[in-house]
């Protein structure tokens, strides 16, 4: 067996080479991506908005969240994330005084729900549907989210995690 001798007259910086070597790894993530879904008719994420992120506040295991006319919690049938330092969770206000919780984690492969549209939360990842009460309504996502009691009192919700 004959050995090829390298030119190293055109050698790759090592810059160069790392660029190249994300490039590949890029193409290889969004085919992944694309090829998974598990549904008959996946739904395109990107339909979604984001939800906007609520101001919050933890002490110990409570979040406290201001809901005023300025909230993007403000009005029945919104949602948003409240970013905290026991997590991201995703808020809805469900009726006068009500809301809902949930931990925003997919059951499908651990993604971040971000998105909002047609009083549903979509996962981006592979668009996985869920209601407001956390149920699966359009998979690939095995099981619901887990969802955690709240109480609304004088303007301020309260989660507890």
């Amino acid at each position: 067996m004959k050995i090829p001798l390298v030119d190293h007259s055109s050698r790759q910086t090592r810059r160069e080479f790392c660029a190249c070597a994300c490039q590949a790894a890029s193409l290889l993530a969004v085919g992944a991506l694309a090829g998974c879904g598990g549904s008959s008719s996946p739904t395109n994420p990107t339909d979604a908005p984001t939800m906007s992120v609520v101001p919050s506040t933890v002490s110990g295991r409570v979040i406290s969240i201001t809901v005023d006319s300025a909230s993007p919690l403000s009005a029945v049938g919104s949602a948003a994330m409240a970013q905290t330092s026991l997590g991201i969770f995703l808020v809805a206000h469900t009726g006068q005084d009500a809301f809902t919780a949930l931990t925003s984690v997919c059951t499908h492969e651990g993604c971040t729900v971000t998105g909002f549209a047609n009083n549903r939360y979509v996962c981006p990842c592979h668009g996985s549907q869920y209601t407001t009460s956390g149920t699966v309504v359009q998979g690939p996502a095995p099981r619901s989210l887990q969802q955690f009691p709240t109480q609304f009192a004088n303007g301020v919700l309260t989660v507890t995690v």
